[in-house]
């Protein structure tokens, strides 16, 4: 689910056609075998979800489901009104199209159009009339679109297809591996070394590494601030920092609204070592939800769920994109604590989506953030 900054989405849409030169840049890519609804509230456009096109192999259950999802989110904007859009072939769309409609009807959302979009023509499922819905579709060619092109002036990116958005979160590769393969070792050495040097009183080296981590964080997310980015020592001395649970938290409370913050955690959930990425991909992936694309935090989760399925992070992002919460649901973020420094937010579930109490017993002395 993709909410949408009007400021920053100023698009005219005055026909079905530029509906459809638009949905890419809502969406992030050129959607196929995709099911995306558009909803709009006092006649501008504040949100994109897409949900998977059924196969002809689907059974009953799965059908459902993605009808499911999709009314869910859309029930959860109160918007005004929607446009249901279904993108592949006839045989594929038109029941998947006809389902989604029935049950947005169901829960009295105001659908002003439902669109079948095959290859070059789109079909009104609401229009039979052959004089404005001839039988053979109404042509489109979005590539020449004047709101594709106020879209890429105006700076909004629609990559070709799902494939490259989720490549823009694999792992780096050849050299750029070997050489971040070199520097985990080097940060594996340095955190021996830090826990020989730790105090006496300090049980397992817990405080010395999560005040190190935390230093770390700051450091690399103010130098990020100001243009710089993290070096390959940085990134893997970083990245193992954050298999401990606290020092991922402490990053996950310095996740802003600001759009540098999606590229600093894109760059250290890639060049991390396959087996950190789950901490970096989530944090990427919530960067992502909180600036409004949707869409790459989906495929970031999908990274962090394949490196470890039962992060909790990761489930708990999972969830809130699966559920359609938008990010001003999240409310101050994160909570000033009482001198006014940023600190634990309230609004942060104590559970974790498996159940696990969230609250640990702390090393004695860890100061707060």
């Amino acid at each position: 689910m993709t909410p949408i900054d009007p400021a920053s989405a100023a698009l005219t849409v005055r026909e079905p056609a530029d509906l459809i030169a638009a949905v890419p840049y809502l969406i992030g890519f050129h959607p196929t075998d995709s099911m995306v609804v558009v909803g709009m509230r006092d006649a501008t456009v504040v949100f994109a979800a897409r949900a998977d096109l059924p196969d002809d192999t689907a059974s009953a259950e799965l059908r459902a489901a993605a009808t499911a999802q999709l009314t869910t989110i859309v029930d959860r904007q109160q918007v005004d009104a929607a446009v249901l859009l279904g993108y592949g072939p006839p045989e594929a769309v038109a029941p998947a199209l006809a389902a989604t409609t029935a049950a947005l009807r169901n829960q009295e959302i105001m659908l002003l159009d439902a669109l079948r979009v095959t290859d070059d023509r789109y079909w009104s499922a609401f229009c039979d009339d052959p004089t404005c819905c001839p039988p053979e579709g109404h042509p489109i060619d979005t590539r020449f679109s004047p709101l594709a092109v106020a879209a890429t002036v105006a700076g909004q990116v629609a990559l070709p297809d799902r494939a490259a958005l989720r490549r823009q979160v694999e792992p780096v590769t050849g050299a750029a591996r070997s050489a971040m393969r070199a520097a985990t070792e080097r940060a594996r050495a340095r955190r021996r070394a830090l826990l020989d040097e730790s105090p006496p009183g300090d049980l397992l080296g817990a405080r010395t590494l999560r005040r190190a981590g935390e230093k770390t964080v700051r450091l690399l997310l103010d130098r990020q601030r100001r243009g710089s980015a993290p070096t390959d020592d940085d990134v893997a001395w970083l990245s193992l920092a954050l298999t401990d649970l606290e020092i991922r938290d402490y990053a996950w409370e310095r996740v802003t609204e600001e759009p540098w913050q999606v590229t600093f955690w894109q760059d250290v959930a890639c060049r991390a070592e396959p087996d950190l990425a789950a901490g970096p991909a989530s944090l990427l992936a919530f960067a992502a939800w909180r600036i409004g694309n949707g869409a790459l935090a989906r495929v970031a989760l999908d990274r962090a769920l394949d490196v470890e399925p039962q992060y909790s992070m990761a489930r708990l992002m999972d969830d809130v994109l699966v559920r359609g919460i938008p990010p001003a649901a999240l409310g101050p973020w994160p909570k000033p604590d009482r001198k006014g420094r940023p600190g634990r937010s309230g609004t942060r579930p104590r559970r974790r989506p498996d159940g696990e109490q969230r609250d640990r017993a702390r090393p004695a002395g860890r100061r707060r953030p």
